[in-house]
């Protein structure tokens, strides 16, 4: 028998391979994912709204696990958006006139350097049961929401845009049909976004908003700039002007500003502002005129890219909430904040979600990295809800262990390391996963040659190893080789 040379074999074989044309779509198409872990704990909460008549009706946008709802104060959620393409929300808002119908922009507004973006606003006329993509796709990422309650096809939509581009389609957009159309009524210039917007509670044609400019690279952040600065307007966006040191603001170039209005007092008016000179500003006359209240450092400005929030009780004007890392108050229209209503342990830190009930000031939920809380009693007790499986994983990796095992770092909620199947009818346990590291989680890996070593990456360059037999833990962070040279950690 004749022998055909290798190389014409081998030709033939990729040959037929070619001619075959897998569909890989139809082969994995009955194969359905399965929740494997770890469930002890949630994700970051970037937005939230309830229902004034009824507020255990409550909605929660979710900076990538989609939109949920709660119809019995918090007590169970239901997945609201996973049919949806997109999972990033950066704002729900509910009309409150008619609860039925429900906004979700997505794409994060908090430009952190792992920010997740968005692909347009989307509208439910249903409760969220169903939703229909309403446009504005390239605007990335929707930081705010706001419905006018005389007029609800009336709706502002806030874009913060893609921090890691330069582009157009950034500022105030503006819709009068419910969002069949949408006209961009606020623009400074193609790196600059909305950084918080607030409507007055007792006329819904004046808006006060920051345009926030900043760009990100994957190892760096530049914040503030021209095309920062804090607008009002009088008419519905027709027109706006920018207010600054003439109105009492600081003088030079703004980066965010946070910004609430007192709902029985809407002539009262915060904002917290990052400038050359960082302070709390109070505005009694509607905005005309500001002054400094507050200018304490670690006080008037953490980390304005990620946080830059305060909110004001809906009864008393000089109660107000600062809203960060932590959650302070003040109670002297802020010019100290003695109490900690939310300290840095208890309840997961980092907050970015603030609802307080326009009825009841002493019903609030917050959002934060790690899920929510609720409070009926103005602060004094938490229930912290962790159930929620909104995790954010980074990375995952695999051993070749028998069973094998699956690790990976999550945002804010450490490394973990668990099995992917167990031999026993139980089931896989949440006690089955190990952490082998904490802060923000990034890469894990199994050490080639022992398995028994996990090796595990956190924010700042931290590198990890850890013995998953006998616990031993190493930090082995390369070192830096001198003070002039920079490092690209993120």
């Amino acid at each position: 028998m004749r022998k055909l040379p290798l190389l014409g074999l081998l030709m033939m074989i990729a040959g037929s391979i070619m001619s075959q044309q897998v569909d890989l779509s139809k082969q994995f198409k009955t194969l359905k994912p399965r929740n494997i872990g770890p469930a002890g704990m949630s994700g970051r909460v970037t937005s939230i709204d309830a229902v004034w008549s009824n507020p255990d009706i409550i909605f929660l946008g979710t900076a990538s696990g989609g939109v949920w709802k709660s119809e019995n104060g918090g007590a169970s959620w239901t997945p609201m958006f996973d049919e949806q393409p997109i999972l990033n929300i950066g704002s729900v808002a509910i009309t409150q006139s008619n609860p039925s119908v429900v906004w979700a922009g997505t794409g994060e507004g908090n430009p952190r350097n792992s920010v997740s973006l968005g692909e347009g606003i989307y509208k439910s006329l249903d409760g969220g049961k169903t939703w229909k993509c309403m446009g504005l796709q390239k605007t990335r990422n929707i930081h705010r929401i706001i419905i006018d309650p005389n007029h609800p096809d009336v709706v502002y939509a806030g874009v913060m845009g893609n921090p890691f581009a330069e582009h157009a389609e950034r500022g105030v957009y503006k819709t009068t049909d419910g969002g069949d159309s949408w006209k961009l009524i606020l623009h400074t210039n193609d790196t600059s976004g909305v950084g918080d917007m607030v409507m007055d509670p007792a006329n819904p044609n004046k808006l006060l908003i920051n345009m926030y400019q900043h760009k990100r690279t994957p190892w760096s952040l530049k914040g503030g700039g021209s095309g920062s600065g804090l607008y009002v307007t009088y008419d519905a966006g027709k027109t706006f002007k920018k207010l600054g040191k003439e109105e009492g603001l600081p003088a030079g170039e703004y980066g965010r500003i946070g910004i609430t209005i007192s709902r029985n007092d809407p002539n009262r008016i915060y904002a917290m502002v990052e400038a050359t000179k960082n302070g709390l500003y109070r505005s009694d006359d509607g905005g005309m005129k500001w002054q400094l209240v507050n200018s304490e450092a670690g006080v008037v400005t953490n980390r304005a890219f990620y946080f830059q929030d305060i909110a004001v009780d809906p009864k008393n004007e000089n109660r107000i909430y600062n809203i960060n890392q932590m959650i302070t108050m003040s109670e002297d229209g802020g010019k100290t904040f003695p109490t900690t209503v939310i300290p840095y342990n208890g309840i997961h830190p980092d907050h970015h979600a603030w609802w307080i009930n326009p009825n009841d000031p002493s019903f609030i939920i917050d959002g934060n990295d790690g899920g929510i809380g609720i409070t009926r009693d103005r602060g004094k007790t938490w229930q912290f809800d962790e159930k929620l499986p909104l995790g954010q994983f980074y990375h995952i990796n695999t051993d070749n262990q028998i069973p094998y095992n699956v690790m990976g770092g999550l945002q804010d909620n450490g490394s973990w390391h668990g099995p992917a199947y167990v031999w026993i009818r139980t089931g896989i346990r949440n006690a089955y996963w190990q952490g082998v590291n904490g802060g923000d989680g990034f890469e894990v890996l199994p050490d080639a040659e022992d398995p028994n070593w996990v090796y595990s990456m956190s924010q700042g360059g931290s590198v990890d190893r850890y013995n998953m037999k006998t616990g031993e833990q190493w930090s082995i962070r390369p070192p830096r080789p001198d003070m002039k040279t920079r490092m690209r950690f993120n």
